[in-house]
């Protein structure tokens, strides 16, 4: 029997993640039954369940890679330019931010409501707190960031932004008049350099 290439597994992986995030933004995690997922990746149960232990495994996957995806995009450009990409709305394949959100409010829903879930996933949403302390550490070293309050609050502080935002998007509150709000986050936790 021939082997299977890693590449075809791991494109066979990101068919099923692709879909499967479409499927639970959409549906929601109880809504998202096996036979939608299979019409949404376009594969059976049982390709779907070859790659992932089951739904859980398979949605926790899936939020484990947007959160991977959102802390390069904190790494390179920070938080408040994740937010920004949440409020950009749509956009085309499933690589683009907005489509995190689904996924994201999901997240938050299962911490609040499912015990086994929260300790599941403290184990793997680090990834966006380390990312975005290290970003701001670059930034206080390079001296562009406040120095009166510690690293650690100022995460704390844009984590807390993000998820007010998540739930403002949540709840399906206008949006487009936001950019100025996340401006004067970002704002907040610039240094500013005396002139004079």
């Amino acid at each position: 029997m021939p082997r299977v290439s890693q590449d075809h597994l791991d494109a066979r992986r990101s068919q099923i993640l692709d879909g499967a995030r479409s499927c639970f933004a959409r549906h929601g995690y109880e809504g998202a039954t096996v036979r939608r997922l299979e019409d949404a990746t376009g594969l059976s149960r049982g390709a779907i369940f070859h790659h992932f232990r089951d739904k859980e495994s398979l949605f926790l996957a899936l939020a484990e890679d947007d959160a991977r995806r959102m802390a390069e995009v904190v790494a390179r450009q920070g938080l408040v330019q994740v937010m920004r990409d949440l409020l950009a709305g749509e956009g085309d394949g499933p690589d683009h931010p907005a489509h995190w959100l689904g996924t994201r409010l999901e997240v938050s829903r299962r911490l609040r409501t499912d015990p086994e879930f929260r300790a599941r996933w403290a184990e793997r949403s680090q990834a966006l707190t380390d990312a975005t302390r290290e970003r701001l550490r670059r930034q206080h070293d390079a001296g562009n960031l406040r120095d009166d309050i510690d690293v650690d609050v100022l995460t704390a502080f844009l984590e807390l932004v993000l998820e007010g935002l998540v739930s403002h998007l949540a709840m399906g509150l206008p949006a487009d008049d936001l950019g100025p709000v996340l401006d004067l986050v970002e704002e907040s936790v610039r240094r500013h350099r005396r002139s004079g």
